[in-house]
């Protein structure tokens, strides 16, 4: 069979792991990055503060460990376990909120650290190749014909490809010239909350505050979080409404926020580090994206934000991006054995055959990732302000005694999400089930009480209390 090719946009977190799926199922690689190599001394600093940090959990593990098992245990090498939320009170208390009954973590992860590996990795494969400081301008996904520019040289070029695979981020240019082939229903959504990086460095050598945590400073209408790095620093993260950044602008208003929300952070900090970095840090805009279709015909697709960049309050961004070429590569194979072929060379699929895994793809894929860019959303209000909110924590309580004795039939949110592989839009159904039915049980119990309570009331006092029909009814109308 002839040579299949695939042309990859964007060499980040997602464009690099769809090399390595593409090359190990014996296609030809070509990937393009506009940026520079950043496993070069002279450019490893590129991505050190583009975003916030990763965490990495089951579904990230996943598609990792379906690749290659020694590629997940050399990934988890250079991870920090996180079991839990520490959240910050006013006073400076701290309380520990583990993410599930059975210690399970998620893990703090640096974004170059990781993009390095996968870029290693894709280069350890002898059919990919890869191009950096080439920026995609456009695309005849009909022919296959796509042209290139060298940002360097100002030079453009063009490469014939099979497939065409976009993982050039939140805006990408891959799903602009997509809009024009397909009936695509797209949407872009700001919130109205930006970001702000800082740095907490060591303190005599160690880590400043418990690194086993994700912290929190939970303020109401905005937060601060802190997640740790490997040299024992902590990378910080404000995420507050631009309303409120637009009142806090010179040094001595900048300290004073902090002293007033976040005494603690400012003291581990130090007033002159965060002044110095709140002037120079960039304030990052936070928005969401949902597309759908993802694919044409047997000639294109986009992967993780290009098709639904979130919001990063779930630390399900790139952990879904890396599920996407899971979920790809499951249906692909799939088909490919469906056809009567018993290997995995997914090159091997014809046109109508990798037309049909596709569709396959953005139909399924689409629920799920709607899904949790919802979830993402929502989990932003639990994070800055549920915490600390005594229903929340009741339900958490609850939950978790109730998955610790039937660990298959009620699991928490959190644990659905990122300690499972349930398919997220199965996750938000059997949460909804499980929500209706605390309710419901809650209730139960509540009426019961009211009228053993009654009853006793009136074996006791007599009957000088209203009728227990209508104590019941009373209750139920509360809860």
């Amino acid at each position: 069979m002839p040579e299949r090719r695939v042309v990859i946009v964007g060499g980040g977190l997602v464009g690099s792991l769809a090399a390595c799926y593409f090359a190990k199922r014996g296609w030809t690689v070509d990937l393009y990055e506009k940026r520079p190599d950043i496993r070069l001394p002279e450019h490893s600093d590129l991505v050190e503060h583009r975003s916030i940090n990763l965490a990495i959990s089951e579904r990230g593990f996943s598609a990792l460990r379906r690749l290659d098992p020694e590629l997940e245990a050399r990934v988890k090498e250079h991870v920090i376990p996180m079991h839990g939320r520490m959240i910050h009170a006013l006073d400076g208390k701290q309380t520990s909120q583990a993410y599930d009954v059975f210690n399970k973590h998620i893990n703090s992860v640096g974004r170059s650290t990781l993009i390095k590996l996968l870029l290693d990795e894709a280069s350890s494969y002898s059919c990919v190749t890869l191009h950096f400081n080439y920026e995609f301008v456009k695309a005849d996904f009909d022919t296959g014909r796509v042209e290139l520019r060298d940002v360097e040289r100002s030079e453009q070029t063009s490469v014939d490809a099979d497939l065409v695979v976009g993982a050039d981020g939140a805006f990408s240019r891959v799903r602009q010239r997509l809009m024009s082939k397909v009936l695509m229903n797209y949407s872009q959504t700001y919130i109205e909350h930006g970001y702000c990086e800082f740095s907490m460095d060591p303190r005599d050598g160690s880590f400043a505050m418990d690194p086993n945590h994700l912290h929190i400073w939970p303020r109401g209408s905005f937060m601060l979080i802190a997640l740790p790095n490997l040299d024992k620093s902590f990378t910080c993260t404000l995420f507050m409404p631009w309303s409120e950044f637009a009142k806090v602008e010179s040094d001595a208003e900048v300290t004073a926020f902090f002293r007033k929300h976040f005494p603690d952070a400012l003291a581990l900090m130090g007033e002159r580090r965060v002044c110095a970095e709140y002037a120079a840090n960039p304030k990052g805009s936070l928005m969401y994206v949902k597309c759908a279709p993802s694919t044409y015909k047997s000639r294109a697709v986009i992967l993780g934000d290009a098709a639904h960049a979130m919001v990063p309050f779930y630390g399900q961004g790139m952990n879904c991006g890396f599920e996407d070429i899971e979920a790809l590569d499951r249906i692909m194979v799939k088909t490919l054995h469906e056809s009567g072929q018993a290997n995995d060379c997914t090159a091997n699929l014809t046109d109508d055959q990798l037309h049909k895994a596709l569709d396959e793809y953005s139909v399924t894929r689409a629920v799920d990732t709607s899904a949790i860019v919802d979830l993402a959303l929502e989990n932003y209000v639990e994070m800055r302000a549920k915490v600390v909110d005594f229903a929340y924590l009741a339900r958490k309580h609850l939950e978790g005694l109730l998955h610790r004795l039937f660990p298959q039939r009620i699991i928490p949110l959190y644990t659905m999400v990122s300690f499972t592989s349930i398919p997220y839009a199965k996750v938000v159904s059997q949460w909804n089930r499980q929500t209706t039915w605390l309710h419901q049980t809650i209730r139960a119990v509540s009426v019961a009480a009211v009228i053993g309570i009654g009853a006793i009331s009136v074996r006791v006092l007599g009957p000088r209390l209203p009728p227990l029909r209508e104590l019941a009814r009373m209750v139920t109308s509360k809860i």
